[in-house]
Order: structure tokens, then sequence, then C-alpha cells
């Protein structure tokens, strides 16, 4: 993920401190029962040769990926469906190949949320709706990335587009213009509005990008996408989320959509697999970090 992407060298200076919870989260997570949540944690994509011999097997082929991956993961961020609505035959072979207890997390395509700036795309919203309702109960969170340049002052635009999502198509936001989180007041309306049609908020935690990081809940769902950065910060920044996440699972919160990012991704497993041992630590969660084979030492042949 490029989006707020550093140097080395800038990592180094960034404070990764995470900011106080925001007032709101009381009213989200609060006169809620306490129950098993449901953690997910997984990565962004699928695809990606270097597991070849470290979680899939040395001989997997490219489209047996998906089946390999659902293994070593409970959930996918779905990054596919911004680039294009997927056909029926395409969402049923996600399903068909994934075990039981596995999401996908569709992300809403950019033709709605960057091109139309969602507006005047009514027929676009109903098709992706019908389609990613075909992955059933696999079917974790969906969310929408709103474009760079839609602002504040778009904010009834972003409510009626709300309103026209299906109640049962999981949602949450992913806000990136830097004006929705300078004023205070504004930003709590718009976590109060989200609260009122029960969706979900999108915490973006990346070097450069730290306003969207912004510890905003507006119900029981957190969804997190996590950029890590090959630096000796990323293990010191997951032990603080822990913390955090414990708190809040404290407080109520009854789901959890993890998504690891890291460069070309070839380190995520290593990654996923920190997160869930040190989650595994603040309770009694159902989760399986992935496994990794063991190496294979390349013999010279004479």
């Amino acid at each position: 993920m490029d989006f707020g992407k550093l140097t080395i060298e800038e990592v180094g200076r960034v404070n990764f401190t995470l900011p106080q919870d925001a007032p709101f989260n009381a009213v989200a997570l609060s006169a809620h029962a306490t129950t098993q949540p449901q953690l997910y944690v997984g990565c962004p994509v699928w695809s990606n040769k270097t597991w070849q011999g470290k979680i899939y097997p040395y001989t997997a082929k490219s489209n047996d990926f998906l089946k390999f991956y659902s293994r070593q993961f409970n959930t996918i961020e779905l990054n596919v469906t911004h680039y294009q609505i997927p056909n029926a035959d395409t969402v049923q072979r996600w399903y068909d190949e994934t075990p039981e207890g596995f999401t996908f997390c569709p992300k809403f395509p950019q033709i709605i949320s960057h091109d139309k700036l969602l507006q005047n795309c009514a027929e676009l919203t109903t098709q992706f709706c019908e389609r990613i309702a075909g992955l059933k109960e696999k079917l974790g969170i969906s969310f929408l990335q709103i474009a760079p340049q839609f602002s504040p002052k778009h904010f009834l635009i972003l409510e009626k587009y709300i309103q026209s999502i299906p109640p049962h198509i999981p949602l949450a936001v992913e806000f990136r213009q830097e004006d929705w989180f300078k004023d205070p007041l504004r930003w709590h309306d718009t976590i109060a509005m989200l609260h009122s049609y029960g969706v979900g908020t999108v915490i973006t935690d990346v070097a450069g990008r730290r306003d969207v990081c912004h510890q905003s809940l507006s119900n029981t769902i957190a969804t997190i996408r996590w950029v890590g950065n090959e630096h000796s910060s990323d293990h010191k920044r997951i032990d603080e989320w822990i913390l955090r996440l414990k708190s809040w699972l404290d407080q109520g919160l009854q789901k959890l959509f993890l998504f690891v990012h890291v460069n070309d991704n070839n380190l995520a497993p290593e990654l996923v697999h920190y997160w869930i041992s040190q989650l595994k630590q603040q309770g009694d969660f159902q989760l399986k970090a992935p496994t990794f084979l063991p190496k294979i030492e390349q013999m010279e042949l004479f």
C-alpha cells in the first residue's frame, strides 16, 4: 500500500504512539452484552509467489493460492473488487474454495467511490451489493474507501449514499481527506452519523498519515488496516495496539477485522503470526496463527 508510505529513514523519525480513544467510543461500545468476540486477521492479497515453500506448498499452483491462503488465515482484504465488480461465477468460486469460518472483506469499486464520488451510481451499487451478498455467511465487512477529494462538504452525499446500502451488507467507511479530522466537533458528528446507521469506521495505521489512525469507533466492529515498514518499530507498534484492542474488547467490542500490510507483503505472514501470538496472550480467542513449512536445504548435485 503506497498511501502514507515513507522511506526507512523517515520512518525512524515518526512518533507511532496511538492517539487517545475518541470520546464517542464510550457510546459505540457501551450497553453491549459480553459475548465471545470474533477476531479475524489476514492480509490484503492471496497471490504472492514468495509464500510458496513458506506457508503454501512448494508445488502450489497460482490457481490454488486462495485455497491454501484460506487454510492459513481467516479473512482477506478483498482489493480486487475495488477495480471491478466480480461476476456471480467468480463469487461462487471464492465461496466454494474457502472453508467454513473464512470471511471476505470486499472494498467498494473505485468507479463508485472515486470516479462518481458516490453520486449517480445506484445501479452499480445495487449490482455490487447483490454480487458480494453471494458470499453469504462468508461476507465479513465491506469497506468504502472514499476518495481523497471527498471532504466534509460532501457530508450529506455520504449520508445519502449510506442510506442506499442494504442493511444486510455490513459496512465500514475509510476517510482519507485531511479535513475530516481537523475539526473535532465535525468529526464527532460524522462518527455519530455512522453510528445511527450501524456503519463502522476503518482505522488505518500508516507511517506517513497519522491522522487516519484516528481511534474512533462508531459501532462494535473495529476494522483496522495496519501497515508495517520492515523496521524495528513494527513489533513495538503491534504491542501497543494489543493493549488498545484489549481495552476495546473489555468494553464490548464484538468483532475485529485486522489486515496486515507490509511493503510487497512478502513478510506479512510473519507479522500476522506475531499479531496473533500477542492477541492470544490477552484472552482465549479462537485464532490460529499461520503455519510455516520447514525450509528445504538445496543440495548441490554432482
